[in-house]
């Protein structure tokens, strides 16, 4: 990571913004560091993503549950209290989300 000043974000007080999946939708609130992108993102109940993904990323499930599908096929199950690591490129991947999940995101 790049050296900034320590700070303390107030999750609350940063504006969300929408974007539409193929089917439902995510807000998120998003704070940039430098290079480093921290977020705290809600996804709807029926959320599937419209876009594949090979950016690297660490999620932290704090409510919900995540459906993530690989590139390969491959299907993982991420629930509450759990949280997962890839780095940028392969295997891409696209989250979904049958009742509604929320992350907190750092890439």
């Amino acid at each position: 990571m790049t050296p900034f000043p320590m700070s303390i974000t107030d999750w609350a007080q940063v504006a969300p913004t929408r974007h539409a999946g193929d089917s439902g939708f995510a807000l998120w609130r998003t704070m940039n560091f430098d290079d480093l992108r921290v977020r705290m993102v809600e996804y709807s109940p029926g959320y599937v993503a419209d876009h594949w993904c090979s950016k690297g990323h660490v999620i932290l499930c704090l409510e919900g549950a995540l459906d993530i599908q690989l590139g390969d096929g491959k299907r993982l199950a991420m629930k509450q209290g759990e949280s997962y690591h890839v780095g940028d490129g392969d295997p891409p991947h696209r989250s979904a989300t049958e009742k509604g999940a929320k992350l907190f995101i750092v890439d």
